[in-house]
C-alpha cells in the first residue's frame, strides 16, 4: 500500500464527488454540471467507467474528444478525476466479432450482448481488447494534470463457463497440481467414477445430472479469483508502465460478491476502494455500513481507504423489490460511518441521475427534478461540511487509522465451501454467520478488523472464527500458536472439519481444532428451519446442534431436555479451555441474537477488551480514528433520544471545546479532536490503558 502516498491525502483533504458520465449529456447540461459541483463542493469525479463504446465506437476508431473537454474542464474547475479504464462493458462489436467471449452460464447458456459485465475473462480475444483500450487511455491521459487515481475495470466478479473457460481451468489445474494423478487424489474422483485420464475430460462444473465434486467446485471458485486478478494484472502492467507517479485500484462490491479474493486483490493495489449498499432500511443497515467499513479497513492492512461508491437518498432492498428514501440526515450519518472507520472520502453513484438506461432510478446526487431537491441540498450541506474537515484525511503519524483488538476471520474459502451442496444443512453458510458476529460486536459497542486464516494474528486480543469449514495444516498452527501466545481464540460448528481441499478430517469433526479445544464432535445434529432449543445457561439455538464431549475442557451450557433425542439432557453444548496463556471456546450451535451477543460478551471480557467507551452500543455508535499526529472521537447517535458522552477536545464542526462530556441529539453526530497526541497514546498503550 505505501503507493497510497502519491495521493497526497495531507494536502487534499477528503474526497467527496462520484460517477461522473459526461458522455451522456448535451453541451449545456455539461456546463451546468460544473456549475452544481461547485456549489456542491466537489472535488472528485469518477469518468469513463462504461464508456468503452463511446471511446471506440468500432475496432480501432478511437473518439477522445468528449473525454478530452471533460478532463480538462473539470481540471479547471478544481475537480481531481479517477479515470476508469472501461472493460466491465465491452461494446457491441465486440460481441459481434467475438461470440466466443461472451459470458456462458452455468446450465450452458450463452449470454447474449444487452447489458454490462457481457464478457468471459477466460477469453483470449476479450483480455487482448482490455489490454488495448487501457493502453490508448494510459498514453492518452497518463500525464494529465487533473488525473489523480486509475479506476481499473468495475466491480470485478464475473463468472463464465463455456470452452474458453474450460481451457484456461485445465491450465490453472497443470500450474497448481502438476499431473492428474494429483488432481484425481486431491478430488477423490474414484468416487462415482470421475477418475480423469485426460486433460481434456475435465471440464468446468457446470450443471449436471446430480450432485457436482466439491473438491472441484472449491477449486474452479479459486481459479475464477485468479482469473479475475489476472486480468486486473494486465491493465496494472500497463498503466504503472506508463504512467508510474499515478497510483490505481479497483472498487470491491462489499460484501455480496464473492467471486474473488478480497485479500489477494487487496495486496495489488496502492489503495483499497469498495462500494458498498446496505439493504436494511432500518437499524440494522448502520451494522451493515460498519461491517462494509470494518472489512474495507481490514483489506487495506489498517491503511486509510477510500468509499468510491455509495447511494445518496435511498436504500435498496432487493428482497422486497423496493427503492425506499433514507431518512433526512441519514446518508449523513452514514458517510461519517464510512470516514470514522478509515475512508479518506465518500464519493457517490452517480453525480447526474440518467433520463433512460438500465439504472435510471438509481438515487444521484443531482435527481431527476434537479438541484431544487431535498437530495441536492443534503449533498450540497455534507460538501461543505466534509471541505471543512480536511484534517481528517492525513495519514496516520503511526499505526493504523483505527485499532481494534478483536478480529473475525474472513475467507474466501470458507464462503465458497459453505455453498457446497452436499453439506448437511442448507442453513450452513458463511456471510450470515459473519455479519451475525459482527452485528452483535458492533451493538455491543466495540470496534472490529477482519484477518485472513493466513496472516499473522498476534496483533490481536481475540480472534473470531465463524463457519470456517476448510483449514489447512498451517493454518491450524497459526490458531495454536496465536492461542499459546495468551490469545482466546472463538470456534464455530464445523470449523476445520475438512482440510484445504473439502477432505473431511477423520477421529473428530472439527478435527483441525479439537485436541486445542479439548473436544471431541461425534455427530452433527442439524434442526428443521424454526426449531428452537434452549440451553441450560438460558441461551437459545437453532439451525445446528451436535453431539460434542468436553475430553479435556470446561463446560460453558449444556443442551437440555428440548434438544433432539440424541443430545441427551446436560450433553455439552458450549465449551472453554486455558490452553497456556490462551483460551479455546467451541460454540456448537447457532445462537439467536440475544444469546450470540451474551457469549460473545463473555468471551471478550475474560479477554479483558471493553467497547470503545462505556456508553457506547446500542445505537450510539463511538470510534476512535487517527489522523496526522491526532485521535479523533466520532459519536454517531442512531438513536432517536438524546444520549451524553464522555469527552475532551475540539468539537470540530462547532470549533467548541468540549471539557468533560458532551450531548449527542436523536439522529445526531459530533467529531472531537481529543487533547492527546501519538505520543500520549503510545503511552497510554504500554500502560495497558
Amino acid at each position: 500500500m505505501s503507493r497510497i502516498e502519491t495521493l497526497r491525502l495531507d494536502a487534499e483533504g477528503l474526497w467527496f464527488g462520484g460517477d461522473y458520465n459526461p458522455e451522456q449529456w448535451d453541451e449545456a447540461t455539461r456546463a451546468e454540471d460544473i456549475d452544481l459541483m461547485r456549489r456542491a463542493r466537489v472535488d472528485t469525479a469518477t469518468v469513463g467507467v462504461f464508456a468503452w463504446s463511446s471511446l471506440e465506437p468500432s475496432p480501432g476508431e478511437y473518439r477522445f474528444a468528449w473525454l478530452d473537454e471533460a478532463m480538462d474542464r473539470l481540471h479547471a474547475a478544481g475537480v481531481r478525476v479517477i479515470l476508469a479504464t472501461p472493460t466491465a462493458s465491452p461494446p457491441p462489436w465486440f460481441s459481434r466479432l467475438h461470440p466466443e467471449a461472451l459470458p456462458v452460464t452455468a446450465d450452458g447458456v450463452r449470454l447474449l450482448h444487452g447489458s454490462r459485465d457481457t464478457y468471459n475473462p477466460a477469453a483470449p480475444a476479450y483480455r487482448a481488447a482490455a489490454e488495448r483500450i487501457t493502453r490508448v487511455l494510459a498514453e492518452r491521459y497518463g500525464g494529465h494534470p487533473a488525473l489523480a487515481l486509475w479506476h481499473v475495470h468495475n466491480e470485478y466478479g464475473t463468472l463464465s463457463y463455456g470452452p474458453e473457460t474450460d481451457r484456461a481451468f485445465r491450465a490453472w489445474l497443470r500450474e497448481r497440481y502438476g499431473d492428474l494423478d494429483t488432481v484425481n487424489a486431491t478430488w477423490n474422483t474414484a468416487f462415482w467414477s470421475q477418475g480423469y485420464g485426460e486433460w481434456d475430460d475435465i471440464h468446468a462444473p457446470q450443471r449436471t445430472q446430480y450432485l457436482p465434486n466439491p473438491s472441484q467446485l472449491l477449486d474452479f471458485r479459486r481459479f475464477s479469483a485468479d482469473l479475475l486478478l489476472a486480468c486486473f494484472r494486465d491493465q496494472a502492467r500497463i498503466l504503472r508502465e506508463l504512467a508510474p507517479a499515478v497510483p490505481l485500484t479497483t472498487n470491491f462490491i462489499l460484501p455480496t460478491w464473492n467471486n474473488y479474493d478480497g485479500w489477494a486483490f487487496a495486496a495489488e493495489v496502492d489503495v483499497v476502494c469498495i462500494d458498498h449498499y446496505p439493504s436494511d432500511i432500518g437499524p440494522r443497515g448502520e451494522a451493515q455500513v460498519a461491517f462494509g467499513a470494518d472489512l474495507a479497513r481490514s483489506f487495506a492492512g489498517g491503511r486509510p481507504w477510500l468509499l468510491m461508491e455509495q447511494a445518496t437518498s435511498l436504500t435498496y432492498d432487493y428482497a422486497a423489490g423496493r427503492f425506499v428514501p433514507k431518512a433526512p440526515g441519514r446518508m449523513r450519518r452514514n458517510t461519517h460511518q464510512y470516514l470514522a472507520r478509515g475512508s479518506f472520502g465518500s464519493l457517490f453513484f452517480q453525480w447526474r441521475a440518467p433520463l433512460v438506461g438500465a439504472e435510471f432510478f438509481h438515487s444521484a446526487m443531482v435527481p431527476h427534478v434537479g438541484a431544487d431537491s431535498r437530495g441536492f441540498r443534503e449533498i450540497a450541506e455534507l460538501g461543505a461540511e466534509l471541505a471543512g474537515l480536511a484534517e481528517l484525511a492525513r495519514t496516520p503519524a503511526r499505526g493504523r487509522v483505527v485499532e481494534a483488538r478483536v478480529a473475525i476471520v474472513w475467507s474466501a474459502d470458507a464462503w465458497w465451501a459453505s455453498e457446497t451442496r452436499a453439506l448437511p444443512s442448507d442453513d450452513i453458510a458463511f456471510l450470515p454467520a459473519v455479519t451475525a458476529v459482527h452485528e452483535a460486536l458492533w451493538l455491543a459497542g466495540h470496534t472490529v478488523d477482519f484477518v485472513s486464516p493466513d496472516e499473522d494474528l498476534s496483533g490481536y486480543d481475540v480472534v473470531l472464527a465463524p463457519s470456517l469449514i476448510p483449514v489447512s495444516d498451517a493454518q491450524a498452527d497459526r490458531f495454536a500458536r496465536f492461542v499459546r501466545a495468551g490469545g482466546h481464540l472463538a470456534l464455530w460448528f464445523l470449523a476445520g472439519t475438512t482440510d484445504e481441499h473439502l477432505r473431511v478430517r477423520t477421529g473428530s469433526f472439527a478435527a483441525a481444532f479439537a485436541g486445542l479445544a479439548g473436544i471431541r464432535v461425534e455427530e452433527h445434529v442439524p434442526m428443521h428451519t424454526g426449531r428452537r432449543i434452549t440451553l441450560d445457561d438460558g441461551s437459545r439455538g437453532e439451525a445446528w446442534s451436535e453431539v460434542l464431549h468436553a475430553v479435556d475442557a470446561e463446560v460453558v451450557a449444556a443442551y437440555t431436555a428440548d434438544a433432539h433425542a440424541v443430545l441427551p439432557a446436560g450433553s455439552p453444548a458450549i465449551t472453554r479451555r486455558r490452553v497456556d496463556e490462551g483460551v479455546v471456546h467451541y460454540i456448537s450451535t447457532r445462537l439467536d441474537d440475544a444469546s450470540l451477543r451474551a457469549h460473545l460478551g463473555r468471551i471478550l471480557r475474560e479477554a479483558g477488551v471493553s467497547p470503545s467507551a462505556d456508553v457506547a452500543g446500542d445505537g450510539l455508535e463511538i470510534v476512535h480514528r487517527r489522523a496526522g499526529a491526532h485521535t479523533y472521537l466520532w459519536i454517531l447517535n442512531h438513536t432517536d433520544e438524546e444520549r451524553v458522552v464522555p469527552a475532551r477536545g475540539v468539537e470540530l464542526l462547532t470549533a467548541a471545546e468540549v471539557d468533560g462530556a458532551i450531548a449527542v441529539s436523536a439522529g445526531g453526530l459530533c467529531i472531537i479532536r481529543e487533547h492527546r497526541t501519538e505520543s500520549d497514546i503510545e503511552h497510554a498503550a504500554d500502560d495497558g490503558r
